[in-house]
């Protein structure tokens, strides 16, 4: 099985030695995407809803990079600071998933990469 590295300027720069997203066979794993701009590098202003809308946004970018959508994911994984931010992280979850809805963990973390308030991950199926 062929590997292909994902990385795209739609969505932040990794901060270490990993991909954006990794397409293997029929499948595209992404790595976790803070609520980063990826034209500063910065987080972006608002909250856990902000921060949420933009790491969803940049989610999309990374599949988009890899010929996948939004649509085509199978499950994703959200890391949050906070679970008492899980309504409002979910609130902004259902505007980017709004149906056939993929598999979802989501889990309260000691601490996420830079501070962030949360951390989103999927994995989507690109096969036919």
């Amino acid at each position: 099985m062929k590997k292909q590295t994902i990385s795209t300027e739609n969505a932040p720069e990794a901060i270490g030695p990993y991909s954006a997203g990794v397409k293997a066979g029929d499948f595209v794993y992404t790595a976790g995407q803070l609520g980063i701009d990826p034209a500063t590098g910065s987080f972006v202003e608002g909250g856990i809803e902000a921060e949420a809308r933009q790491a969803l946004n940049n989610l999309r970018a990374v599949l988009e990079a890899a010929g996948a959508s939004l649509e085509n994911v199978v499950k994703t994984t959200v890391f949050l600071r906070d679970m008492n931010d899980f309504a409002a992280m979910n609130a902004v979850y259902a505007e980017f998933f709004t149906a056939d809805f993929p598999a979802r963990s989501a889990v309260q973390v000691a601490r996420l990469p830079k501070d962030a308030a949360v951390e989103i991950e999927a994995v989507a199926f690109v096969g036919g």
